[in-house]
């Protein structure tokens, strides 16, 4: 039984490391998601300044 566990503690491991270096380079989702939020930002501070 002990082999089982140590197994098992070893794949738990290495399970939470992966999501760590899974991903290194930004896919484009990723990138188009930051312009959408830098738009949403402009937008925000245009809207301020108008009403300021």
């Amino acid at each position: 039984m002990k082999f089982w566990k140590k197994i098992l503690v070893v794949s738990c491991l290495l399970a939470m490391m992966l999501p760590a270096f899974g991903c290194q380079e930004e896919g484009p989702m990723e990138k188009a998601g930051k312009q959408i939020d830098e738009a949403a930002e402009e937008a925000t501070d245009a809207a301020k300044k108008m009403f300021n």
